[in-house]
Parts: structure tokens; C-alpha cells; sequence
């Protein structure tokens, strides 16, 4: 059934989960309008991994061109040990990821990513009604006196009207909060830099050129902290997320600046390669960010208000998954969405949780029982993970298999399926 012209849909938050729902809405013939706080849409100057399951939906949008000019494609997954850097094991990616799963494995500048969904999402030869979006749009009130019309107001007075309202605004989520939620946020006593390293200084250091020869998604592990890094525009950049303690300051104010120095400095007594890299740091390029996640909950609907990514179910990143379930919800939401008329909003609200929350739930539950699995000290349990790593059959209680592989469509997607990737 072919959704009703006059089907609206506010979706607050113009972020990477956000722009998915926006684009795969529009695909499926529904008027969307994003509304982001920021003055301008973009992404900060990170990485970002896409598994299989990610890769799967960005390609069913029909951006596999755009995708391949940007990504990065690891052709290994290693896993190192923190003292001396001796390999636990390693999984060959690239190809093998392909034929196994149906779908790549890539990296990415999270910025270019951004720029493609984007781009998507307004252009006029495009499937479906052009997105409108609005910026320098912070939402402070829901307006619901038409319960079947969700109102976000603006702090400048504007007003969105739609016959959904979908908050994608994030881990601190102003829709949330306005709707009336549970506070389900905890925070890990955890920080993560964020850095990003010139490729050609990686390069030109012998302790460090190991790194360029081959592209590989590497992780550290060792005693109460640990460090993973990829390769994102072709070489052009190392990207480094570094999990150590939290700080006091950065676990009251978020997050903070910091310099090479003081990320090399958390891995003063690691494998020497490790520091050598972390020096080699853009200053403008390190960040330091308070780790919180969201107690796992299935209530993400509220009457027309649901929620998606990490306003429902905000994850710490030990599966490298908190994108990628954002994208598996925009998908099913517009499925849902896509295929009924108003009168059936309200029931294709409540098959979207039910068909999304137990399996992001799960994910949720993986990633924290990672932080502990992570981050042994040196022992009998170091060395009983350390062999399940090298089975590679997952890490926790997930396997890659599951994870990785298939839709979480009904409806099987094409254009996810049917292309060849070049070898």
C-alpha cells in the first residue's frame, strides 16, 4: 500500500542514524523533515566502522557508488596484546567478509559518510519528495495538543509539524526528555580519545609503517584500558579511539580537550609502537569524551513520538555496532512507515520497537559485558579470552554470524543483494 501524500514525518537530529531514517523515509515515498540544532549538518572528525549489517543497509539506499569512493576497506582484523604487541590472532576481512556475510566491511570518515547520506537525502533527482531540513533548530518544547500531529518547537519560535515526530537527537536526547521518558542513562566510569593521525607520518616511522602496508582494524588489549585503530580515506589518516579510566572533570562535563602527549601518556608502559603512533597526533584532531550508555528499555514510543539510535538504546562501542543499529532502525521504522496509510501509524509504531528493540537490546547488553572482557588484568581469564579471540567466532555472548549476516527487513532489498564488489 503506498503511503497517504500527505504523510509527514519530524525527524529531530541530523546526525548519521538520523539522515539514514530521513533517506530511507523518503525512499519509500514519505515527506520528511530533519531538524538539527547545529547551524550547519555535519559530523566531527572521526572514524567510523560499518559491519556488514550496516554496510547492507547504506547499499539498499542505492549509495554503492558513492560509498566505494569513500571507504577504506580493511583486509584484516587483528588483535594484539598491550605489553609487547604479540598477535592474539587475525581475521581476514575484505573479501572474506563479502562472501561470507553478503556485504563489506569499510571504514570511514564519519564526515564523508555524513556527506553522502546528505547529499542523498536532498537531491532532487531522487526517489521520493526531496527532505526539507532546517538548522540552527534546537528543540525545546513538544507541542501535542493534537496528539495526532507532534509539534517540535524551536528556542527561535519555529514550529515542525508532522504526523510522527522521531527523536535521532542522540545520547542526550532533547526529545526524550520533552516526551517524558525514564532517565535510563548510566555512565561507564569510562573515557575515550578520539585522535586522528596523518597516514604519511605513519608511514615514514619504522616502528609504526606496518600499519600502512596493509590496512587492517586493529585492537589492543591490556589491564583497564585499551586502544583500537583503522586506516579511513585510503591512507590518509589513522583513526585511533583510546578507552582508558574516566577523569572527575571529563565525567561531570562530558568531554574536553587533550593533546597527543596526554593520550601517549595513558600508554606510557604499553608496547613502544603504541606511544611512538600516539604521538604523532594532530593537536586539533584529539578529543576526550565521558562514556555513558542507556540502560537497556524497550519503551521508544510515546502516542506519535518514537525514538531511534542513541536516544533509545545508546551502547558503549566494544561491538563498533552504536551506528550501525541506528541504521538497522531507520531501516525497519521505514518499512513500517512506508507502507500504510495514517489511519495505521500508531500499530506501525509498535511493530517498529517490537521488531528492533530486543535485537538492539542485545547488542546493548554485548557491549557492556565487553568492557569487562576487554579490559582483563593479566591472568587465567586474560589467557581463556585471549583463545576465544583467536576462535573468532565473536567476543561475549554474540557471534559475528549473528550479527553480521542477514536483513532486518521483511521485505527483501535488492539492491543490498545483487551487486558485485570488486576484488
Amino acid at each position: 500500500m503506498a503511503a497517504s501524500q500527505s504523510f509527514e514525518v519530524t525527524v529531530v537530529g541530523g546526525g548519521l542514524g538520523g539522515l539514514c531514517a530521513a533517506l530511507s523515509m523518503r525512499r519509500r515515498g514519505l515527506r520528511v523533515t530533519v531538524v538539527e540544532a547545529a547551524p550547519e549538518l555535519g559530523e566531527i572528525g572521526a572514524g567510523i566502522q560499518t559491519a556488514p549489517n550496516a554496510s547492507r543497509i547504506l547499499i539498499g539506499l542505492g549509495l554503492r557508488a558513492q560509498l566505494e569512493a569513500i571507504r577504506t576497506q580493511p583486509e584484516d582484523q587483528v588483535r594484539r596484546r598491550w605489553a609487547d604487541g604479540s598477535i592474539i590472532a587475525q581475521l581476514p576481512l575484505g573479501q572474506r567478509v563479502i562472501d561470507a556475510q553478503g556485504a563489506p566491511y569499510w571504514h570511514y570518515h564519519r564526515a564523508d559518510l555524513h556527506q553522502v547520506l546528505l547529499d542523498a537525502c536532498l537531491d532532487p533527482d531522487g526517489p521520493g519528495p526531496v527532505v526539507e531540513v532546517a538548522t540552527a533548530a534546537t528543540v525545546v518544547e513538544l507541542d501535542r495538543t493534537d496528539p495526532e500531529r507532534p509539534v517540535a518547537v524551536s528556542a527561535d519560535g519555529r514550529r515542525f509539524t508532522g504526523d510522527v515526530l522521531i527523536g535521532a537527537d542522540g545520547i542526550r536526547s532533547a526529545v526524550r526528555d520533552l516526551a517524558g521518558f525514564d532517565d535510563t542513562l548510566v555512565f561507564s566510569g569510562e573515557m575515550a580519545y578520539r585522535a586522528l593521525i596523518p597516514g604519511e607520518l605513519v608511514a615514514a616511522d619504522p616502528a609504526t609503517r606496518f600499519l600502512v602496508d596493509r590496512f587492517h582494524s586493529t585492537i589492543w588489549y591490556g589491564p583497564d584500558k585499551h586502544l583500537v585503530h583503522y586506516m579511513i580515506r585510503g591512507g590518509q589518516y589513522l583513526n585511533v579511539v583510546a578507552i582508558v579510566p574516566c577523569t572527575d572533570t571529563i565525567a561531570r562535563d562530558w568531554s574536553g580537550p587533550a593533546t597527543p602527549d596526554d593520550l601517549a601518556a595513558e600508554y606510557a608502559d604499553w608496547d613502544d609502537r603504541v606511544p611512538a603512533m600516539l604521538t604523532k597526533a594532530k593537536p586539533e584532531d584529539v578529543s576526550v569524551w565521558a562514556m555513558y550508555r542507556r540502560r537497556r528499555d524497550p519503551v521508544w514510543v510515546d502516542g506519535r513520538v518514537a525514538l531511534l539510535g542513541d536516544a533509545c538504546h545508546a551502547m558503549l562501542p566494544y561491538q563498533a555496532q552504536g551506528a550501525s543499529q541506528a541504521m538497522e532502525d531507520a531501516a525497519v521504522l521505514a518499512e513500517e512507515l512506508g507502507g500504510i496509510t495514517r489511519a495505521g501509524i500508531d500499530e506501525a509504531l509498535l511493530r517498529y520497537v517490537d521488531r528492533r528493540a530486543k535485537h538492539a537490546g542485545m547488542v546493548q547488553d554485548a557491549s557492556l559485558q565487553n568492557m569487562d572482557f576487554y579490559h582483563l588484568p593479566d591472568g587465567p581469564e586474560q589467557r581463556a579470552r585471549d583463545e576465544k579471540l583467536a576462535r573468532f567466532d565473536g567476543e561475549s555472548d554474540l557471534s559475528y554470524d549473528w550479527l553480521w549476516r542477514g536483513s532486518p527487513l521483511r521485505d527483501p532489498d535488492t539492491e543490498s543483494i545483487h551487486y558485485q564488489f570488486a576484488r
